[in-house]
């Protein structure tokens, strides 16, 4: 996954951090992309590290960190609820105006949390990790955090999320493989459930593991005796794919495009990117195929998306620099944000000899890796322990972080 010399420049930038004396001991939390499950399903096959426990090694180097477990194919809107309520605690409330709209169920009692780290609030703020979409999920969260948010009426919503503004409650974002401009994969699959493979890959790993769809505000949940395979033929069927309050509009280009517009970064948060990509270009053909280190399962989306465009609503499309990809998102996308109609988020190189400042994005590097494997799936042991110092230099950096 990572060359020689990356994995040199890691070690030496990770004992670099380390002799740095921490300045806060905010906690983690780790947040899934789509498809993802948390730490009480899939038996001990693990989002984060696969058939190894990142979290735990995570919290064996004294890091205090949380694994979060957000609806896997639900909206940025609808995850940040629910992640909200996760860290804090509480009955999970969607907003009167948005249950309306979409037809949900605004508090379903099925989601009610005791609280990952009931302390949060701004005396005590978190760092926030999104992997894949779960990088658009915690900046939805830091819109609806600090915005007063209003129904159609006008009235504030009666909610301990939105109706408050809380400010200072996040000290950091971090974004892996992130499609914060959408991702052309989105547009390509059309029918059924977009990235099929990530189901036939989930599927095959739980077993008779139990995996949730968490589609509670829907109504949806799985029957007692009812097989993943008809499970999975409900919600393939299910009419909610047809709203834009399902993760296959928020991954698309016009769908992020939307998205960045309000969700602007917040000049008090730093923020941090990392940049994945496994595919080659073409020279006969000047498209974009995947490297043969790409695990199997999603070469095809690479192979698409290496030669497909996107649209967006205005008419205008995608460009050949978006063919590059990890499999699931274009690398030109997980840099940071820059579609919004407001323009682009202000991004950076980082530096480990400059000043951090709030409010920009600093990319943390590029790496030769697929989609999957940047977060621990189908890893040599080699590749591990090499993804193991990555995760490790960067929440060294996140507690040098000022109070």
């Amino acid at each position: 996954m990572l060359n020689k010399n990356i994995k040199i420049l890691m070690l030496v930038t990770f004992f670099c951090v380390e002799i740095i004396q921490a300045q806060n001991s905010y906690p983690i939390i780790l947040v899934h992309g789509f498809m993802g499950w948390g730490r009480d399903e899939m038996g001990s096959y693990r989002y984060w590290g696969g058939k190894f426990d990142l979290e735990q090694y995570l919290r064996d180097q004294e890091y205090t960190v949380f694994t979060a477990s957000v609806g896997p194919v639900s909206s940025n809107w609808d995850r940040a609820v629910e992640l909200y309520y996760q860290i804090k605690g509480g009955q999970v409330d969607y907003g009167r105006d948005h249950s309306e709209l979409f037809d949900l169920i605004q508090k379903p009692k099925e989601k009610s949390f005791p609280g990952l780290y009931p302390q949060w609030d701004e005396a005590h703020p978190v760092h926030l990790v999104g992997h894949s979409m779960g990088g658009q999920t915690i900046r939805m969260l830091d819109y609806l955090l600090r915005t007063s948010i209003k129904d159609s009426s006008g009235v504030v919503e009666q909610s301990q999320l939105l109706g408050d503004i809380h400010t200072g409650w996040i000290k950091s974002i971090t974004s892996l493989s992130t499609p914060h401009n959408g991702t052309t994969l989105s547009d390509i699959v059309t029918t059924g459930i977009p990235f099929l493979q990530d189901f036939i890959a989930v599927g095959a790993v739980s077993g008779n593991s139990f995996y949730n769809f968490d589609l509670q505000q829907w109504g949806f949940r799985k029957m007692d005796g009812e097989s993943w395979g008809d499970y999975f033929r409900r919600m393939k069927d299910h009419p909610a794919w047809g709203t834009k309050n399902m993760v296959a509009w928020d991954a698309s280009v016009e769908g992020a495009r939307q998205m960045n517009t309000f969700c602007t970064a917040n000049p008090i948060i730093y923020y941090f990117s990392y940049v994945t990509s496994n595919t080659i270009l073409d020279s006969s053909s000047y498209r974009h195929i995947p490297e043969k280190s790409m695990t199997f399962i999603i070469r095809a989306n690479a192979r698409l998306m290496g030669m497909k465009k996107a649209f967006y609503a205005d008419g205008s499309s995608t460009d050949s620099t978006w063919y590059e990809n990890d499999g699931i998102v274009n690398k030109v996308s997980m840099y940071g944000p820059t579609s919004g109609a407001n323009g682009p988020d202000p991004i950076t190189i980082y530096r480990k000899d400059e000043l951090l400042i709030p409010g920009q994005w600093y990319v943390m590097g590029e790496y030769r890796s697929d989609h999957r494997k940047f977060v621990g799936h189908s890893l040599k042991q080699s590749e591990m322990d090499s993804l193991k110092i990555i995760y490790s230099d960067h929440m060294a950096l996140l507690w040098t972080l000022p109070e």
